[in-house]
């Protein structure tokens, strides 16, 4: 449940609470008629995200937000010590020179948990994005290309971005692959496996692979993927490639970061339009069909036919791109080039249109929320109540002596009734 709806749960008082405790450089204006009072006090700050001053306008029929930020390098430099402006002030600069290994610096800096480190991330952030703003007004248009990648395990992805990325770099091109590795739920770890199958792309110097672990996260994309692409960007990479774990309605975390989402499927699978959902087709702005090639290229035209067809079921979400299906062969090169031709003529299209950067807008809110989710439920579980509370209801509800809508009652009036 996001932080929009929590205005219709029973639960007002909690959402009131959680105002109380994350932001503290928060100024609220709440008409009356709602059930939350006006100038509700703060305790702490946001002090990650450099903010000072913001206002929001809460209706009753919904969370109306108008949201002031005045944000500035020199309040989010204050706290630092001389040592730590000196780190950041060296990434930054390393990495707007494209320095490879500032950017894979910083990139480590942003997937750290550690507190102070996040603190450290958001800064250079700020640095970056301002960079990257200022670059993109002088030349008037996006500074990269984002393109996730999707598909079943074994639909040939690693290879295709081998030999699709060199073919990219060998026209001028500096690449940036974004390689997500499932974790063990068991363990915890990641075999990073997606550098290890691109030898040839990751020995080029204008191709840069970065894998990470998803860390158990859903759809395979982390909360600092969004982050990692600035970064890139800011250090010179025109075109961004993200490549995700599997196929899943989880799939749309990648489609809210990405200018472009290509589809990859394999030619023979069984009875392929049931094997893959029908969110994940909906979202596809380019299927390709791979191992379009030898004794598989007849399996590959009848499939190509059938998501044709399908296709043309579905509700458009563009007004001025409609979704095609093609075949290539990563081992041929067969459609490869035809495939960048057509993901060209989809960025002119939609720069044109001025969807892209509508779109880029919209993401860039759903982001905001998606971080602010995490963080108020982290936040949750970590309240020294809640924390208590939680092995004994938790084992309640296995035993089915309590009911998981009750438990979570209880927690949510635990967490309010500290104040």
């Amino acid at each position: 449940m996001n932080i929009p709806m929590l205005l219709q749960h029973p639960h007002r008082d909690f959402l009131k609470v959680l105002l109380r405790t994350l932001f503290r450089r928060y100024h609220f204006i709440v008409p009356s008629s709602t059930h939350l009072r006006s100038g509700i006090p703060c305790a702490q700050p946001v002090s990650a995200l450099g903010l000072h001053h913001a206002k929001w306008m809460l209706p009753s029929h919904g969370l109306t937000r108008t949201l002031c930020l005045q944000t500035t390098l020199k309040e989010q430099t204050e706290g630092l010590s001389d040592k730590e402006q000196k780190l950041v002030a060296e990434l930054y600069t390393g990495l707007i020179q494209g320095q490879r290994a500032c950017l894979a610096e910083a990139i480590t800096l942003i997937e750290s948990t550690h507190n102070r480190k996040k603190e450290l991330a958001q800064v250079l952030l700020q640095k970056v994005l301002v960079h990257h703003r200022e670059q993109e007004k002088l030349k008037g248009k996006p500074l990269a290309f984002r393109v996730g990648l999707s598909g079943p395990p074994g639909a040939g992805k690693s290879t295709f971005i081998e030999y699709f990325g060199k073919m990219l770099t060998e026209r001028g091109h500096k690449l940036s692959v974004l390689a997500v590795d499932p974790s063990s739920c068991t363990s915890g770890g990641s075999l990073l496996g997606d550098k290890t199958r691109m030898t040839e792309l990751s020995r080029d110097m204008n191709a840069y692979i970065r894998p990470s672990p998803t860390r158990g996260t859903l759809g395979g994309v982390t909360r600092t993927t969004n982050e990692a692409i600035l970064l890139c960007e800011g250090a010179g990479y025109d075109i961004i490639l993200i490549e995700t774990v599997g196929v899943g309605q989880s799939e749309f975390a990648v489609a809210d970061m990405v200018d472009m989402f290509v589809l990859l499927l394999p030619p023979a699978g069984g009875d392929e339009l049931q094997g893959i959902k029908r969110g994940i087709i909906e979202m596809a702005d380019l299927v390709a069909i791979t191992k379009s090639d030898g004794d598989l290229v007849v399996p590959a035209r009848r499939i190509q036919a059938e998501y044709v067809s399908a296709l043309k079921l579905l509700r458009r979400r563009s007004g001025v791109w409609r979704p095609k299906v093609i075949r290539i062969s990563a081992r041929s090169g067969e459609g490869i080039t035809e495939m960048w031709d057509t993901m060209k003529e989809f960025q002119d299209v939609m720069l044109a249109s001025g969807e892209l950067t509508a779109k880029r807008q919209k993401q860039q809110r759903v982001w905001m929320w998606n971080l602010i989710q995490e963080n108020v439920v982290e936040h949750f579980r970590t309240h020294p109540t809640v924390r208590k509370r939680i092995p004994l209801l938790e084992e309640s509800v296995l035993s089915g002596a309590l009911s998981p809508g009750l438990a979570a009652d209880l927690l949510l009036k635990a967490f309010k009734s500290r104040d």
